[in-house]
């Protein structure tokens, strides 16, 4: 085959790739949780914090992915651009529906995610010039992303002292996992570490809400069948 024929397929593979993961990052995995939101009034013991990650990621990626910081990887900033719209919605939902003190907290993380991403683009305009721009800036979403995909470990925790799934939405898990794993596949036919290592270690940790979502709704359906055997004997 020429070299212009393995181009075009390397083409459409990377390509396809990154695709894959728009697709699954534009799903609204999390519309379930935010009817309940919605229908009760409440955000009840969900936490705020996996959306704030989530936008800070979506905005550091998205600076990322320009070509004015990285070439040949504009993909990067189309989907993170979408899913920076749909943290921001999913965030405005959650404010107008938690309590005081928590509607204060969201909206001072809100402002600090904003201040910050400001922040990350003067520096990276003003002090850094290229490559070193790019690897400032990959090095920053590389971190953002681990903290994007390690922040359901906050719901982990409850999931394990309550032992129930309520709070650890299953599509938001699938999701996470779906998602990282197209990343990394995208990164490594491009050759980039910054979007492949990090989807690595988030594809792992999807991993893992699942598996322990597996178990741990499998005990709660065990109990409930338990009591109601027992509220007919």
């Amino acid at each position: 085959m020429s070299e212009d024929g393995v181009f075009s397929i390397y083409t459409v593979f990377s390509e396809a790739a990154g695709v894959a993961g728009y697709y699954v990052q534009s799903q609204s995995s999390e519309v379930p949780t935010f009817r309940r939101i919605i229908r009760n009034e409440s955000t009840e013991q969900f936490s705020g914090l996996p959306y704030i990650y989530a936008l800070l990621n979506c905005l550091i990626c998205l600076w990322y992915g320009v070509p004015i910081v990285s070439s040949g990887i504009i993909l990067i900033a189309t989907v993170n651009s979408v899913g920076a719209v749909f943290q921001l919605v999913y965030i405005a939902i959650f404010i107008q529906y938690a309590d005081k003190g928590r509607k204060i907290k969201m909206l001072g993380l809100l402002l600090a995610v904003f201040s910050a991403f400001g922040i990350i683009v003067f520096l990276s305009l003003h002090v850094f010039q290229p490559p070193n721009r790019q690897l400032f800036v990959g090095y920053l979403s590389v971190f953002s992303l681990i903290s994007m995909f390690a922040s359901p470990l906050f719901v982990i925790n409850l999931v394990v002292r309550t032992k129930s799934v309520e709070y650890m939405p299953f599509y938001l898990s699938l999701a996470t996992f779906l998602m990282s794993g197209a990343f990394f596949a995208y990164g490594l036919l491009k050759h980039d570490s910054f979007v492949s290592v990090p989807n690595g270690i988030g594809a792992i940790l999807g991993i893992i809400q699942l598996v322990l979502y597996l178990h741990y709704s499998k005990i709660s359906e065990e109990a409930s069948r338990r009591l109601l055997l027992e509220s007919h004997a």
